[in-house]
């Protein structure tokens, strides 16, 4: 029997968590064909895996690639991780539905995902399936499943940026456009609770549009309400939505504690995913293995500031009275907001991405350097004038986890991993700012720090953690296991070298040991370089 490829001598640990055991893969048609001692010349390709780890590709299973996709197919800082499948429009947000009347007001705040220079504008569908079936022509190194965003549906057809529950109108115009979503293949639906126009929603008004996923058989996730003071909180509505909806299982992204002042409280949030689970809700969870959190800079804003949009909240911002109000809700705090000014300081706020030459020395350094930097009057006037001059468009990162946290996180039984990144390039397009190290280093720094180094896992159980564990929770039984009858999504890294490079201040830098993955059988990274193939499919709900 002649195969595509073999991957020879490999120490095949296989996703399910059991031991590594030494066996050839043979691979045909993109799937794999047989497991065993293969003859050696029976092959197109071959890959000698001699003293290395093959494993199943990695599932992402909080990534924002949806936003580079349409720019860069290519997807280098993922693909060279060995991330053959990212479930994208994470936190609420995603690109579709958007009615054409919708259109320019939801990608002016979508903005912040584009690179300088360009932006989403030109994107040619409207409805999630037409969105959906353009990136599959469009094509990708790596496969995709989709969610769809709650604050994208409440744009396009509930009270968008406006502070109040939507009317009954706006719920079933709401739930037919998650119904058309759900009919063309979504996975489920996400939220981002911390982000307008999200915030403003009560739980209600997400258990009604989680009640059509859940007739779909599909899943929630939530970038929570709160990630400090209010974590359990926002924990327990995760469950409530979940328990209320139906829906077959709820997902807590990237889950944290933010602020020294509640580190400790991951003890509880744990618990809570126990209980649920015990009790028949299926509950989990995926983290990222650093301390620091990324997103937009406009997300310290208390939330007024952005009723109505982008360009009514830096018109806010240019006027006096309301910097005053502004700071006050800071310094006093807002019951039920994340406020990360008041719980780590500007020291713990830091630059990571800016659109315009004026503010591109800053990239980097935090808010009080920069004040310095730029002889401001405080940090408030920094903050203020930066977000004016760059229109929004300001991405951050925020220093607020600490280890143990991180540590009990990650050896949670109900926690898998996820980026919550997009795909950047050291060149081209896509190399602007200094964004997050997680956008390189996620999965070679788990195998690489916390297997080799540190003993938080075992390989095999990181290895789960990556690969089965998310599979099984997105439904993809055909995919992220060594079994014959298998899509041949493969990495093979050596487990003696693996580990990120990428740092805060210089973070394009691709990891070390990652040496060859395969996406549905075809080798798109060889000896550590991109073969130029882009054989990733668009995956749809199985069900």
């Amino acid at each position: 029997m002649g195969f595509d490829t073999i991957i020879q001598n490999g120490n095949i640990i296989d996703g399910t968590g059991n031991p590594w055991y030494r066996a050839d893969i043979g691979i045909n048609s993109g799937k794999i064909s047989k497991i065993g001692a293969l003859k050696r010349g029976d092959a197109k390709e071959k890959i000698d895996a001699s003293d290395l780890v093959v494993c199943p590709g990695f599932i992402d299973m909080h990534s924002h690639s949806d936003a580079a996709i349409y720019f860069d197919n290519t997807l280098p800082s993922t693909i060279r991780q060995g991330i053959t499948t990212s479930l994208v429009g994470n936190c609420g947000d995603n690109l579709a539905p958007i009615p054409p009347e919708k259109k320019e007001e939801y990608l002016k705040l979508y903005a912040v995902f584009a690179p300088p220079g360009v932006s989403f504008l030109s994107i040619p569908w409207n409805t999630f399936g037409e969105y959906l079936d353009y990136m599959e022509q469009h094509r990708c190194v790596a496969n995709s499943a989709h969610l769809v965003g709650f604050g994208t549906v409440r744009v396009a057809g509930g009270p968008g940026f406006e502070d109040r529950p939507p009317t009954d109108e706006e719920i079933k115009c709401m739930q037919s456009f998650v119904t058309e979503a759900m009919e063309n293949g979504a996975f489920g639906i996400s939220t981002g609770l911390i982000y307008a126009p999200q915030a403003y929603a009560k739980t209600d008004e997400i258990i009604a549009l989680a009640k059509i996923v859940a007739k779909c058989g599909g899943i929630y996730c939530s970038h929570i309400r709160g990630e400090g003071a209010t974590v359990v909180e926002a924990v327990n509505e995760v469950i409530e939505i979940t328990e209320k909806s139906g829906c077959t299982g709820g997902h807590i992204a990237h889950h944290k504690v933010a602020g020294k002042s509640y580190w400790g409280k991951s003890r509880e949030t744990l618990r809570l995913m126990q209980d649920a689970n015990a009790r028949g809700t299926s509950i989990t969870c995926d983290q990222y293995p650093y301390n620091r959190g990324m997103t937009s800079l406009i997300t310290l804003l208390p939330p007024w500031v952005h009723e109505g949009g982008l360009e009514k909240l830096i018109k806010r911002l240019k006027n006096s009275d309301d910097r005053i109000r502004i700071k006050k809700d800071v310094q006093r705090g807002i019951e039920g907001w994340e406020n990360w000014i008041k719980d780590g300081g500007f020291d713990c706020i830091y630059i990571a991405s800016v659109k315009t030459e004026k503010w591109r020395a800053v990239e980097g350094k935090n808010l009080s350097e920069i004040t310095r930097l730029k002889g401001k009057a405080d940090e408030w006037e920094t903050l203020f004038d930066l977000l004016i001059d760059e229109n929004g468009e300001v991405s951050m990162t925020v220093e607020l986890m600490n280890e143990e946290d991180i540590r009990r996180i990650m050896t949670g039984r109900y926690t898998m991993i996820g980026t919550d990144a997009w795909g950047v390039n050291p060149s081209g397009i896509l190399r602007h700012g200094k964004p997050h190290p997680r956008y390189y280093g996620t999965y070679p720094r788990i195998l690489g720090k916390y297997v080799r180094e540190e003993g938080v896992l075992t390989l095999e159980n990181a290895i789960r953690k990556m690969t089965s564990f998310p599979a099984q929770r997105l439904g993809l039984l055909d995919r992220s296991l060594l079994k014959e009858g298998m899509w041949a999504d493969v990495v093979v890294f050596d487990p003696d070298t693996v580990m990120d490079k990428a740092t805060y201040l210089d973070p394009h830098q691709f990891p070390e040991g990652i040496l060859h993955v395969l996406v549905n059988g075809q080798i798109v990274v060889a000896n550590g370089k991109q073969t130029g193939r882009l054989p990733g499919k668009v995956l749809r709900r199985p069900w």
